[in-house]
């Protein structure tokens, strides 16, 4: 479906989406107790995982309840969370709040991660969130394979490549980018240059300045609770347990890294999806990009959301973004309905269908749509 963007009552539509906005009302208890008990599923999971774990090496459903507790940490609790969704409960718990998660030695219990809280703080619900499709927007994943796109590589080598780094993006990418991203912004508060420090293999350097910092708030927390500090909780079983342990959690996190890609990637990234080469300039020109510039996945009950982390709720997601998680299924049909009145495409798909079309746009095989100005 062709967008006619010039076209687009922008005042109507944003006129629309804040009404939609006035009907959600304050997060309340019954908000948090839905995320407590999503909260559970995970922590479930990651027990019985770890519980199993010791019993053979590379234990294949130990690893995928262990990498399902993963992911869930990160998109049904942290995500939610550190977008300030719970902060209004009444009488919440600070460590249910975008200014305590994962805060200080908080970070231990809430968020254990490859990513440092506050890098992907500022990365995702700044830069992402409010630059969607354009050039400055981090996740742009046209722009950021470009490399790969116009290689001489073989497809057979690029879609290889991919998957490779499928199963590795939260260390080699994620964590590194969202770090230099919050990086840069401290260097421009400060007036100092800015640099691409984590392509740089010097940036990875432990003695170095950038490079210490990478290691020692990203790399070492997570390796140290993660491949030491669990498997060695299995030593009174003997070191056989242990060297199961560490062996099922180095598959889970491969599981992990894939799991979340499949779920994170394809949600702005295929040919039916806008990209924008000038800024928004009002409030109902980003509500319309939100639109255009998403996709949902498959939606449902509870346990299909969890699944998907409810980035399945995208197109939702982007337009109410502290939206606590247990509204999004009420709202879906609401925004549809907006979309549908302003001839918008409400775009929807299983996610493995969007994840071959992400794919093809990440190898060259396929582009992005091109809006050049309002």
């Amino acid at each position: 479906m062709t967008i006619n963007y010039a076209q687009v009552d922008k005042k109507q539509l944003a006129a629309d989406i804040d009404e939609i906005k006035k009907t959600i009302g304050k997060p309340t208890v019954e908000d948090l107790q839905h995320l407590k008990k999503v909260e559970l599923w995970g922590r479930i999971s990651a027990f019985i995982g770890y519980a199993t774990a010791w019993i053979i090496p590379f234990n294949p459903i130990s690893a995928l309840l262990i990498s399902t507790g993963n992911v869930s940490r990160w998109a049904n609790v942290a995500h939610p969370i550190l977008h300030g969704a719970y902060d209004k409960v009444p009488e919440v718990p600070r460590q249910y709040t975008s200014k305590g998660f994962a805060r200080g030695w908080r970070r231990l219990i809430d968020w254990v991660d490859w990513i440092e809280p506050a890098a992907w703080d500022y990365e995702h619900n700044k830069m992402h969130h409010y630059n969607l499709g354009e050039a400055s927007d981090p996740d742009n994943i046209e722009i950021n394979m470009e490399w790969l796109r116009n290689s001489n590589w073989p497809m057979w080598l690029r879609y290889t490549f991919i998957i490779v780094f499928a199963s590795i993006w939260k260390i080699v990418y994620y964590a590194p980018n969202t770090l230099n991203m919050l990086i840069n912004a401290e260097k421009r508060r400060k007036g100092e240059a800015e640099d691409d420090t984590f392509i740089r293999l010097s940036a990875w350097n432990p003695f170095a300045k950038d490079g210490r910092r990478l290691w020692l708030s990203c790399f070492l927390p997570y390796i140290g609770f993660r491949f030491v500090l669990l498997p060695m909780l299995f030593l009174p079983l003997g070191w056989d347990a242990v060297s199961n342990v560490l062996l099922t959690s180095l598959l889970a996190e491969a599981l992990a890294n894939f799991h979340s890609f499949l779920v994170i990637i394809p949600n702005h990234a295929a040919d039916d999806i806008y990209r924008f080469e000038e800024s928004g300039k009002s409030r109902g020109e980003f509500y319309l990009r939100q639109i255009i510039g998403t996709v949902n996945y498959n939606t449902g009950a509870d346990h299909i959301d969890f699944f998907h982390g409810w980035l399945n709720y995208q197109v939702e997601h982007h337009l109410f973004p502290s939206l606590p998680l247990n509204h999004y299924q009420e709202m879906q049909p609401v925004v549809k309905e907006v979309c549908k009145k302003h001839n918008l495409p409400y775009r929807q798909e299983n996610v493995f269908k969007r994840l071959k079309m992400t794919l093809d746009l990440m190898v060259g095989k396929s582009n992005l749509l091109v809006i050049k100005h309002a």
